[in-house]
């Protein structure tokens, strides 16, 4: 069955020749040309992977992010945006994106972040199991962490950080070891925007206090279960 996925570019030309080439690449792409269309379209349908442009009229990519993780957390976004401003990814991964390709962009480099996201978002293996951290469970293939007050569903790339600081309890990660595991890219963009998703996961870890993901200050990261 062939992957879905929702196309946002408010570009007519951009939007056709993407479009063009997932389906001659086997997707079944659904392409919109504003955020409101977008939306529109996610709320009716499923789908497997989201891209979106960022500057669009009546609903940007960002505001559309928003509104799609109120409904689905689970769901990979990747941004296309002309913009190659710092703020603007990190505000990407603020809202709950996966991943961004900068314009002008190759096929072949869309095609490749499309698979990785598929294959991860698909592919189980035996080495992801149920994760015990205090008081918490985190169920790295389902996105699930789950404590005995609340359950949160992460994004797929808050997932995959939160389960490499897992398999690795108590051992300082390096910062280029995260990114280029998670994102296969260790750049300095990506490495501030790493920053945020350590925020985040400190932030769904505050209410066991035996938790903590430790900041070594230009080196990396370490998860302490005391």
């Amino acid at each position: 069955m062939s992957a879905k996925i929702l196309l946002v570019e408010d570009d007519p030309a951009l939007g056709f020749v993407i479009k063009d080439n997932l389906f001659h690449k086997g997707y079944d792409v659904t392409l919109c040309g504003d955020g409101e269309q977008g939306q529109e379209a996610f709320l009716q349908q499923f789908f497997d992977l989201c891209i979106f442009d960022v500057m669009m009229p009546k609903k940007d990519g960002f505001a559309l992010a928003r509104a799609i993780r109120e409904k689905n957390s689970q769901v990979p976004i990747l941004f296309v945006t002309a913009k190659a401003m710092l703020d603007d990814k990190i505000e990407g991964f603020r809202v709950g994106g996966d991943d961004y390709i900068v314009k002008p962009f190759s096929m072949e480099e869309l095609f490749m972040r499309i698979e990785v996201f598929l294959r991860r978002s698909n592919g189980h293996h035996a080495s992801e199991k149920l994760f015990t951290l205090g008081d918490f469970s985190f169920d790295g293939n389902n996105f699930k962490l789950n404590h005995p007050l609340s359950e949160k569903t992460l994004t797929q790339k808050e997932a995959e950080v939160l389960k490499l600081l897992c398999l690795n309890k108590d051992r300082v990660l390096k910062r280029e070891e995260i990114l280029t595991t998670v994102w296969g890219d260790d750049d300095y963009f990506m490495g501030r925007s790493l920053d945020v998703f350590i925020s985040k996961l400190r932030k769904y870890l505050k209410d066991d206090p035996k938790v903590e993901i430790v900041n070594y200050h230009g080196v990396g990261f370490k998860l302490e279960v005391k």
